[in-house]
């Protein structure tokens, strides 16, 4: 049974919390739109690696909704790391009010070279991320690296906002930087036989074959703007975006929709850690 987490996510000031808390939900303090989330353990015999943010914060007289996914492999040091110093490393950046752009793609740079100076201490590991942040409601910028993804509804009709850096995808520069991709039998292609994402945070051991540029979508939030769907790939593995999208529209309470998506999944048999952010803008 799922654990309510055990802060109130909306006025908390801590980062998201570690996904064993389960589900749980908050909202803005200036208008109607709401957030729910749900993540669970996958089937794999090791500790759960996914870590989530979501959270409204103010910041110089205007309000923010941070949400984010991140997809740990080979151990949860560095989703853990990211949970705690991505979204603040962005807002710090000098440009962020004039040039988000610009500003997510400095930090998402300078966090991975942060967790790369930090090896051993973070260990061999990496993470995808995808990360939405709302500027006072009405301006939504999303980024992401690796499979994570983000998706958007307008009137019912889903478009995804992420790109999925898979290694098939990106061969040309993974062969540029010095790397192969195999494609086994049976099994996802991989870079250098091991990571099933082209693009990571981490994985300093084949760092010189990976890049952790994101790629960055910019939306506006308008009357026709219905849900906005963060996810990890133990989610999309077994589900399309538009039916992700209709599931979540049905039911109101975001909390219960994010749950609702992940039940799914695990009824579909997906096997990986399962982790969704369900951001309803409209009541």
């Amino acid at each position: 049974m799922d654990r309510l987490c055990c802060f109130n996510a909306a006025y908390s000031q801590l980062v998201g919390g570690r996904s064993s808390c389960g589900s749980g939900k908050g909202r803005s303090h200036q208008g109607p739109i709401k957030y729910g989330f749900s993540l669970v353990k996958g089937k794999a015999n090791h500790p759960m690696e996914d870590y989530h943010v979501a959270k409204f914060v103010q910041i110089r007289g205007h309000e923010l909704g941070l949400f984010a996914i991140y997809d740990g492999h080979l151990g949860d040091t560095v989703p853990a790391y990211l949970q705690k110093h991505l979204f603040s490393n962005i807002l710090k950046e000098e440009e962020f009010w004039t040039d988000p752009s610009r500003s997510i793609t400095k930090a998402y740079e300078k966090t991975d070279q942060a967790i790369l100076s930090h090896n051993p201490d973070l260990g061999r590991g990496g993470s995808t991320a995808v990360t939405a942040i709302l500027i006072n409601g009405r301006k939504l910028w999303i980024a992401n690296v690796g499979d994570s993804r983000g998706v958007l509804s307008r009137r019912g009709q889903a478009r995804q906002m992420t790109t999925d850096h898979e290694p098939n995808t990106e061969r040309g520069s993974i062969e540029n930087r010095g790397g192969f991709v195999s494609n086994m039998p049976g099994d996802v292609p991989r870079v250098n036989g091991q990571l099933a994402v082209s693009r990571a945070f981490g994985d300093k051991s084949l760092k010189s074959h990976l890049s952790s540029d994101p790629d960055i979508q910019y939306a506006d939030i308008d009357s026709d703007t219905d849900v906005l769907i963060l996810a990890s790939d133990g989610l999309w593995k077994v589900m399309g975006n538009q039916e992700a999208v209709d599931i979540a529209r049905k039911i109101k309470d975001p909390q219960r929709a994010a749950k609702q998506l992940t039940a799914e999944a695990l009824n579909r048999d997906s096997k990986d850690d399962i982790s969704c952010v369900v951001v309803r803008f409209r009541g």
